[in-house]
């Protein structure tokens, strides 16, 4: 069974994260949509505080459970949101059983397959040793180091780093299932596709800063989502929800 955190009342609104995320990251907009909808924040598989699995990941394992998950939370129909990897698994559920998705919103991602570009953080996160770990900031400067100085995906690893009970020995340990989403990072860029089109009202936004999202994207992203619309949030990178909240709620309630 999935963790989720469930916010508000109303009709149903599913929010997915991306991938080294968790539900925590859309706490902010989860509470803003949620006084108009019952929003359910769900931590994805290998992710925050949801079961880890040897199996293997990959969209047609995601979006089952995304499916499960509705069945199991009586979820007939709902509005559906995924960010980036998310956002991928979200397209694969709308198109896998589209009656069940009122409308999508896709933040950040398009349909196609993606070049490799995690593998220094892949070698950050292996190479701090949690046993040793003393404390988050000594992680933090760790990470720092390896990763260039990059502030915002240092501050956003940390947030999947928790310490283990003094009962199973100290130390810290990662949220997430670090081995299978390394060993399985080649599904996480495949592409998205299926016989059939999501004909329902589907949103895509991108951050105006970013670039994965391209204009040359719109004709397959078109083809699988016919009704589809593309809006461009500005002043924001791949992390929309997190460098413009206000300006994609605005845009997440009008759709919605």
């Amino acid at each position: 069974m999935l963790h989720f955190k469930e916010y508000g009342q109303g009709e149903p609104v599913l929010i997915l994260h991306g991938l080294f995320g968790t539900a925590d990251n859309w706490q902010y907009i989860a509470n803003q949509l949620a006084q108009k909808f019952t929003v359910f924040a769900v931590d994805l598989r290998n992710h925050g505080r949801s079961f880890h699995s040897d199996e293997p990941f990959n969209y047609d394992v995601l979006a089952n459970d995304i499916q499960e998950f509705m069945d199991e939370n009586w979820l007939y129909q709902t509005r559906l949101i995924g960010h980036s990897m998310g956002g991928k698994v979200a397209m694969q559920v709308a198109l896998n059983d589209p009656d069940r998705i009122q409308k999508l919103v896709v933040i950040d991602i398009a349909p196609r397959a993606y070049r490799s570009g995690h593998e220094a953080i892949f070698r950050a996160m292996n190479g701090l040793d949690l046993n040793l770990l003393k404390n988050r900031t000594e992680a933090g400067d760790f990470l720092m180091q390896q990763l260039d100085n990059d502030v915002p995906t240092v501050q956003f690893l940390l947030k999947n780093l928790s310490r283990r009970p003094s009962n199973e020995g100290g130390g810290f340990e990662w949220k997430m299932n670090l081995p299978v989403l390394e060993r399985d990072y080649a599904n996480i860029l495949k592409p998205i596709g299926a016989d059939e089109p999501f004909e329902n009202p589907t949103l895509f936004i991108r951050g105006g800063l970013s670039r994965y999202i391209k204009d040359e994207d719109t004709p397959e992203m078109a083809k699988l989502f016919p009704t589809m619309r593309l809006e461009t949030i500005p002043n924001a990178g791949h992390w929309v929800h997190a460098n413009q909240p206000a300006l994609l709620t605005q845009s997440l309630l009008h759709f919605l």
